[in-house]
């Protein structure tokens, strides 16, 4: 049985993102550790960490995923953005390593007009290189793809699997594949199935095996469009069919599935949660 969670909030304490999972009918979840929008981080109190460990270990939910929060930009053209990313990448793999969690998921970010794509990919190897090798503990980056708007890095399958190939630790190198991202960069899963896509993926970026997360969205944009925005499951460009698809590719099926859904008027989490546990049982 797959397992299937949200992106849940932790406002209040860390330890009651664990009971909002829970409430949600999650079997993974995904948090950020800190407030996303900005630099500054107040530590983490060890009695905070050992509270959000001891109810994850009661709930039995696993795998937690961490997202990088918004600011850092590991391709960045001026240098106090770049270092600074990489100062934050570092402290987030050692938050992780306080809390026990095994991945950070990290957008590759957007390369400077005097630099180009090829020095942003450069930078954001030599960042994330940097971020492994100052960090703690064994927690595994995971590169997610992009909608390939402009001037991004990893907007490609090929783009992703040059960055992970030319890191050497890759043990701590995995992959996080965003179902919206995937189709705004043109990349047609509702067109060509997720069998074709996924094979596309794991020939360019890196073998399935290294894939751990699924960013699970329908989109409001079309294949193409390279816009960002998700969208209620089934209610989007790709529809019930395509979300089926992608919960039902077994290649995929180790994954953790991460809906990033909206929570408004229209369906909550635990609405998209219904839906994504009826299509993932559907033949």
């Amino acid at each position: 049985m797959i397992k299937l969670g949200f992106h849940v909030s932790i406002a209040g304490s860390l330890p009651l993102a664990v009971s909002r999972a829970e409430e949600n009918g999650c079997d993974t979840f995904q948090i950020f550790t800190r407030s996303p929008r900005v630099w500054a981080a107040k530590p983490i109190e060890p009695a905070v960490a050992k509270a959000f460990k001891d109810a994850l270990t009661v709930s039995g939910i696993g795998p937690v995923v961490d997202h990088m929060p918004y600011l850092p930009n590991p391709a960045a053209e001026k240098p106090e953005i770049y270092a600074r990313s990489i100062f934050t990448m570092t402290e987030e793999l050692d938050r992780c390593d306080q809390l026990k969690i095994p991945y950070l998921v990290t957008h590759l970010g957007h390369h400077g007009k005097e630099d180009g794509h090829k020095k942003g990919q450069e930078k954001v190897i030599a960042a994330i290189g940097q971020a492994l090798d100052e960090s703690e503990g064994e927690t595994m980056i995971l590169l997610e793809n992009t909608a390939n708007e402009k001037n991004t890095v990893g907007g490609t399958f090929t783009d992703v699997g040059v960055i992970a190939d030319a890191l050497s630790n890759e043990k701590r190198i995995g992959f996080c594949f965003d179902t919206c991202h995937a189709a705004a960069a043109g990349y047609d899963l509702k067109g060509h199935g997720a069998e074709t896509v996924f094979g596309w993926f794991n020939d360019e970026a890196g073998r399935l095996d290294r894939l751990k997360v699924i960013h699970l969205n329908d989109m409001k944009g079309g294949v193409g469009s390279h816009l960002d925005r998700h969208e209620h499951l089934g209610l989007g460009y790709l529809g019930e069919e395509t979300i089926r698809d992608v919960l039902t590719f077994p290649k995929i099926s180790h994954c953790a599935f991460i809906m990033e859904t909206p929570s408004d008027e229209i369906r909550t989490d635990k609405d998209n949660m219904a839906v994504a546990r009826r299509l993932a049982v559907s033949s």
